[in-house]
């Protein structure tokens, strides 16, 4: 997409989705992209533990380049960051905070998602240069902890990951959450095992219709 950094931010927030891809077989990677964008999630995170990673974030963002934002996940060093960006990725995500990743993406122009859990890792995140920080894992946390650290840190944005489905989805969303990143409840392994591309792009529609409905309440 030929947009620049704020307008890519924007377009993620107005989703209110970031798919979280983990698969082991990496041929299917961009064909899960493709169901996915179909069915209106519009940024994807390939994450760098799948095999191929960097291929499939080059193919998807060549074949999906002008439709989705194509990310790259679990990325945890500079060098990483650098490759991923140099493969084609829009948006860089960490599961912890590495000031060195922040830096490089920030030198690039391109948006960085580092993980935290408490109050003062989100800070030091968000003071570091991060566009968005990613509570992980939010599972144990649930959406009341948003709604908490939003009371003090209001300008900063919050995205949480691990442990989202349809169920909570809103919840998140109406506590704060700029956008949610949902793993496996999307990106289903039985879709994706029975290459039901159609299924998948119904359930990110599903989705996609679940972020309308928190937003309009």
């Amino acid at each position: 997409m030929h947009m620049t950094k704020e307008e890519q931010l924007r377009c993620i927030e107005e989703t209110g989705i970031v798919a979280v891809i983990r698969t082991q077989d990496g041929s299917e990677l961009v064909s899960i992209c493709q169901a996915l964008v179909e069915g209106g999630v519009l940024a994807v995170e390939i994450t760098m533990t799948s095999p191929g990673a960097l291929g499939a974030i080059c193919q998807a963002a060549k074949t999906l380049g002008g439709k989705a934002l194509i990310g790259a996940g679990s990325v945890l060093d500079p060098e990483t960051a650098r490759e991923a960006l140099l493969a084609g990725a829009h948006f860089v995500v960490s599961p912890v905070l590495n000031r060195d990743v922040v830096a490089l993406c920030r030198r690039y122009g391109k948006i960085v998602i580092p993980g935290a859990f408490t109050p003062t890792e989100i800070l030091t995140a968000w003071e570091a240069g991060a566009d968005v920080v990613k509570v992980f894992p939010a599972t144990k946390l649930g959406p009341s902890f948003f709604k908490d650290v939003k009371g003090p840190l209001p300008q900063v944005k919050l995205t949480p990951t691990g442990g989202v489905d349809l169920n909570n989805l809103g919840d998140f969303l109406k506590a704060g959450a700029a956008f949610v990143g949902v793993g496996s409840a999307l990106v289903s392994r039985n879709l994706v095992a029975a290459r039901d591309w159609a299924g998948l792009t119904a359930l990110a529609a599903e989705y996609v219709q679940e972020v309308k409905k928190a937003r309009a309440v």
